[in-house]
This record gives structure tokens, C-alpha cells and sequence, in this order.
């Protein structure tokens, strides 16, 4: 695609009313995504803070993950997501933030949790965003990514029925994975599945990766 890429923010602001009803309950029928979770959140429970970066308007999975034990909280570039998610998921911390330039100290977090927002990115700004993944956890500290499996991008020009647009870019798990150990990370799991019903209908990637441990 040729055309300039699509202000995400202001897509997920109009749509997020919409998104938080649609998505609340998703995981719900994700059993798979659900393990991964658990297993993520028993990991992480008690380590600090990990952040759900493009938590989206339900904070569904902040919820999960602080349901846990974990010390969730979500960051969204959306600033009407971020107001949903505060009304939805009430006593969780929600803020605005670029994920290519997140309001946290170097090696602060203990986790992250990225799921199908790195998408949003076009191809080239992947790298930013993990490489600020690196930035902000700690040694030992956690990432946690989801990622449509494809080959170039998708997109519409009317996502969730109105009328914005919305861009995702589509990787391999070999190309996602590469990335991270680029940025500094080291690949603890990596997974694939195929969509469930009711899902877009792309393969699922998930990347576990971790900051190296000081010899």
C-alpha cells in the first residue's frame, strides 16, 4: 500500500465504544491465549509492574493479568481508549502513551504485554518498539507479544463499521522473532495457531522473550 499510513490513535478513538463491547468478552472463547496468559501472569506475579501496551478500550487483558496477582497496567496511543478503559476496568491505572516512546525509566518494568498493537506499526517502526521493549525492562523482565502471521499488510477503510481506517502489518513468526533478538531480547517461546471462529482469519503468532540476565 502506497497510500500514507492511518492515525491509529484517531481510528481507535472513534471506535472505542464499539471496540470495548465487541472485545470485553473475547477471551472468554480463546483457550489457548488464555495459557499463555496464565502461565505469563505466574511468571511475572510479584516481580513489579507490567505494562498492557495497547491495552484498547476494554483493559480486558490488564484485568486478566492483574486478576492474577500480576501489577497491571495499560497504556494505550488513545487517549478515548484510555477514558473507556478507566470507566470499564475500574481501579486499574490506564495512561497514554506511544509505545515507541513510553513514559517509563530504563529498566523499570518487569513485563509487557503487546498483543496485535505492534501491528499498527508499519514494518520499518517494528524495530522502534521493541527496541523501547528492551529500553524499559528490566534485566530478567518479560515480553509478551501477539502478532498477525502474513506477508505484507492489511487494512480497510472502514474498520469496525465506521468510517475510519485502520493498517496492520503482517509478519512470520521467524520475522518477529528475529526482530526482538535484534533488539537485545531472547526468544523464551514462540507460538502459532490457527484463528478460532469469529476471529480475522490470519494465523495467530505469540513471542515470549525475556532481557538477558547479567552474567
Amino acid at each position: 500500500m502506497n497510500t500514507p499510513w492511518p492515525d491509529i490513535a484517531h481510528t481507535y478513538d472513534v471506535a472505542a465504544e464499539h471496540y470495548a463491547a465487541t472485545f470485553a468478552g473475547e477471551l472468554a472463547g480463546k483457550p489457548f491465549d488464555r495459557d499463555l496468559l496464565d502461565r505469563f501472569a505466574a511468571a511475572l506475579a510479584g516481580r513489579g509492574e507490567v505494562w498492557d501496551v495497547g491495552c484498547g478500550a476494554a483493559g480486558h487483558l490488564t484485568r486478566y493479568l492483574a486478576d492474577r496477582g500480576v501489577t497491571a497496567s495499560g497504556a494505550d496511543i488513545s487517549p478515548g481508549s484510555v477514558a473507556v478503559a478507566r470507566r470499564c476496568q475500574p481501579g486499574l491505572p490506564f495512561r497514554v502513551a506511544d509505545m515507541c516512546d513510553l513514559p517509563a525509566g530504563a529498566a523499570s518494568l518487569a513485563g509487557i504485554v503487546a498483543f496485535y498493537s505492534m501491528i499498527h506499526l508499519p514494518r520499518a517502526r517494528i524495530p522502534d518498539a521493541l527496541a523501547e521493549f528492551r529500553r524499559v525492562l528490566a534485566p530478567g523482565g518479560a515480553l509478551l507479544a501477539a502478532m498477525h502471521g502474513g506477508t505484507g499488510e492489511t487494512g480497510s477503510d472502514a474498520a469496525f463499521g465506521l468510517p475510519v481506517h485502520v493498517r496492520a502489518t503482517l509478519v512470520s513468526l521467524d520475522e518477529i522473532a528475529a526482530m526482538a533478538e535484534s533488539a537485545g531480547l531472547a526468544v523464551r517461546e514462540r507460538h502459532e495457531r490457527a484463528p478460532y471462529p469469529g476471529e480475522y482469519p490470519s494465523p495467530r503468532l505469540y513471542l515470549w522473550a525475556e532481557v538477558p540476565l547479567a552474567p
